[in-house]
């Protein structure tokens, strides 16, 4: 396993941490936006990302995403996906209600800033995959609410879901995007805007606050990691020793013992153990 500054040396656009560093610079940020939407921006806002990645121990999980909001008051949240994850519960991609998670998000957060809701601002959840999550080839996946019965009747909630694919094959896009997509696959400078980032890229890892930045943050997901296998051994130890008094339990009634003795004898309630005899009839 390569060591902490190894790692932090050999990170790429693909990385959430550095992603989010660079597209924290206007100039980049704003020019992927409106080469995207092909619209012209005077200015952003940014939110979240100017809060330090040190962690937090009173709060669980770090989010690596951007969210903007440009001079029109269009809220933006940009983040890079390089995995098609699976629930390992339920086998379904994590993908899809993501993304209506992080519309969940941005409405609330903007709902406690007071904002009513019937004035709640044009939206954009831009997801950019490493992998083509629909498998149709596209540049750009973007969705809006239709009607099933019209598909030309759109619910006009002002809220869009962009699903970025840097291995699609057609579409329309700009020239920028598509270098942009070349960059993300195979680190390919071929447009002065990819050249911009990658001299940024450069610039982090040079700076030696970045590097502790992102130092503190996989200190930060190693802990929770930790704490979560330490917490699924014991949640499994507990199953386990619930599982033997269960069993304890069975075998004590099977040979005649009152419900109050099996009671007393394995740290069940009566209520437990009258269920047990119940299931036993």
């Amino acid at each position: 396993m390569q060591n902490l500054a190894t790692k932090f040396d050999n990170l790429t656009i693909q990385s959430d941490f550095i992603f989010k560093k660079v597209m924290s610079r206007k100039r980049i940020c704003m020019h992927l936006l409106e080469e995207l939407l092909q619209i012209k921006i005077a200015d952003i806002n940014y939110f979240e990302a100017e809060k330090s990645l040190e962690p937090d121990y009173a709060s669980r999980g770090i989010r690596l995403d951007i969210i903007v909001a440009d001079d029109k008051n269009t809220h933006y949240n940009l983040e890079m996906q390089v995995n098609n994850i699976k629930n390992p519960d339920t086998k379904h991609y994590v993908l899809p209600k993501r993304t209506r998670y992080y519309q969940a998000l941005m409405d609330i957060d903007l709902l406690q800033k007071g904002q009513e809701y019937d004035l709640l601002p044009p939206t954009y959840i831009i997801f950019i995959c490493v992998f083509d999550f629909f498998a149709k080839g596209n540049y750009v996946y973007t969705f809006k609410k239709r009607c099933l019965e019209d598909m030309e009747l759109e619910l006009p909630d002002e809220a869009t879901t962009m699903i970025l694919n840097t291995k699609g094959s057609h579409g329309n896009i700009s020239k920028d995007i598509k270098s942009f997509y070349d960059y993300v696959n195979n680190h390919i400078i071929n447009s002065d805007f990819t050249r911009q980032i990658d001299d940024e890229i450069s610039y982090l890892k040079l700076d030696s606050k970045v590097r502790r930045e992102f130092m503190l943050l996989e200190a930060r997901l190693l802990d929770e990691r930790r704490e979560g296998k330490a917490e699924g051994k014991a949640e499994g130890k507990a199953e386990g020793i619930a599982e033997e008094k269960l069993a304890t339990a069975k075998r004590l009634l099977n040979m005649g013992l009152s419900v109050q003795d099996v009671a007393k004898g394995t740290s069940l309630s009566v209520e437990q153990v009258e269920n047990l005899k119940a299931e036993q009839k």
